[in-house]
């Protein structure tokens, strides 16, 4: 097993893959050092003398600069270094064009939707309008499993706090992604239960869901029931009854929609899982499907390279402006732009944002970018799609399963337990992590460090995909994990 990893061939620094003492000597293709500290797994050090004020250069660009000299086989974090990012930026398109793997034709067995959509899941979902019956839905979550026959995976409850003390903007966004849940096709059929007095009640509502399947789809509302808990467990028989008749059938890759997403990152997020991401991402692209990468404070310092791929200078634009919205977002709360990484992200190895940025953005792999969405909005294009979110892990997957996602890939190097509305695989960046929260762990990616290839592991995760695109259950899923929440973006009244 290699002891440390100089990512590209003109970085400053290098990566330890173990545990590494003072006084040994690393040798690396391009040079030896020997080792000045302790080195911690997926920590930096420094391959040769860098004086203060230099940049400090990983992934073959800069991640930030020395705040003090720093001498060759120091430690390389926090202590010594410091980002280089500022305000807002002006950003010009230089347009490059990767090398695509070639399709392969992939395919899964699915359930076809009359809208055309294909789910990965025969689910009943239970969607309140407003926070003040969560309550209800969770007892109805409970008491109506009983009825699950046939084809029907589960019956499933996404409580939230939204849907009253909203205004403009803010409200509207709680009013889209409800919107959009009740089209998702991993759902055979919804219950979407209101109360009555809210601000986004069932009849607000409905304009924004447009055309539905009324056999489908059903509403009740809560203070029109004399017992609004035996009005809707009978509404769920009656949809896992239909539901239950639904059949898998085969359909092409070109289906698939996969989020992106990382949490809780360490310093081999951007050497294992991330890249390892990344290649299903262009295999699914090959085979015409679609991957969402969101978080877009995770891109701050590694968006000129997201923006050179766009596919158009139109949507160059519209990157643009997603980068500069969300900045402008933290400037109009008075935060600090570029307040990350995390104290997890920090203890894991990584220094500054561009550091955690041009490691995050390994997920997109090579593609070309071909739209960028709000928050709310439907992927409309095959291809890379870039979505706006911030970084929050369930706010960013619940905003990927709003776009149409059918399941979510979720690099890690710290573990997280949660799920979102839709199947959520873990992937983990090391082999510790892996052995030890096996009930978390759905993949691991930490066997790049062992020898095996990006393209090989990239390779073995489609596989993983398909497997649980055809009904195989994620770890979270197993255990009945499955959480939404909105992303907030006003005041309560």
């Amino acid at each position: 097993m290699k002891k440390a990893i100089q990512i590209h061939p003109a970085d400053s620094v290098a990566v330890a893959l173990q545990p590494l003492r003072r006084g040994e000597q690393i040798v690396l293709p391009s040079t030896a050092v020997t080792l000045q500290e302790d080195i911690p797994l997926g920590h930096k050090f420094a391959l040769r003398d860098i004086d203060a004020g230099e940049n400090i250069i990983k992934y073959g660009t800069v991640i930030g600069h020395a705040m003090a000299p720093i001498k060759a086989g120091d430690h390389v974090h926090t202590h010594n270094m410091k980002t280089n990012l500022s305000d807002i930026l002006e950003y010009s398109y230089h347009p490059v064009s990767l090398p695509q793997p070639k399709a392969e034709g992939r395919t899964f067995q699915g359930f076809v939707r009359s809208d055309g959509q294909v789910g990965i899941r025969n689910e009943i979902w239970i969607i309140p309008t407003v926070g003040c019956v969560n309550g209800i839905v969770r007892q109805l979550e409970q008491q109506a499993q009983s009825f699950i026959h046939g084809s029907v995976d589960g019956i499933l409850a996404f409580t939230h706090p939204y849907g009253c003390s909203q205004m403009g903007d803010d409200q509207e966004n709680t009013r889209r992604v409800l919107a959009d849940l009740v089209h998702h096709p991993n759902a055979g059929g919804v219950l979407v239960l209101g109360l009555g007095c809210e601000n986004s009640n069932i009849n607000v509502l409905k304009p924004y869901i447009g055309d539905y399947d009324p056999s489908r789809v059903r509403f009740v509302q809560a203070q029109d029931e004399e017992d609004e808990v035996e009005t809707c467990l009978q509404v769920l028989k009656e949809l896992c009854d239909l539901a239950a008749q639904d059949q898998r059938t085969t359909v092409p890759a070109s289906k698939l929609r996969i989020g992106l997403k990382c949490g809780g990152s360490d310093g081999l997020s951007g050497i294992t899982a991330n890249p390892a991401v990344g290649r299903l991402s262009d295999l699914v692209c090959a085979d015409g499907g679609s991957t969402v990468l969101c978080e877009v404070p995770e891109m701050f310092g590694a968006e000129q390279q997201l923006m050179n791929r766009c596919a158009d200078e139109q949507t160059f634009e519209k990157t643009v402006r997603l980068i500069n919205d969300f900045k402008d977002y933290f400037k109009a709360a008075h935060q600090t732009i570029y307040e990350n990484p995390s104290p997890g992200n920090k203890a894991g190895g990584i220094s500054t944002l561009e550091d955690k940025s041009n490691g995050c953005v390994q997920k997109s792999g090579t593609s070309p970018v071909n739209d960028v969405l709000a928050y709310g909005d439907r992927v409309q294009r095959s291809g890379l799609n870039l979505l706006s979110t911030p970084g929050n892990d369930l706010v960013a997957a619940s905003g990927e399963a709003a776009a149409g996602c059918q399941m979510i890939l979720f690099t890690t190097g710290r573990g997280t337990p949660f799920a979102s509305c839709v199947p959520t695989l873990k992937i983990a960046t090391n082999d510790t992590l892996a052995g030890r929260k096996n009930n978390w762990i759905d993949f691991n990616a930490g066997v790049i460090v062992d020898g095996t290839s990006i393209d090989e592991c990239g390779e073995d995760l489609y596989d993983l995909v398909i497997a649980t695109a055809n009904g195989q259950k994620a770890k979270s899923e197993a255990e009945g994990y499955h959480d939404l929440a909105i992303f907030k973006q006003g005041v309560t009244l």
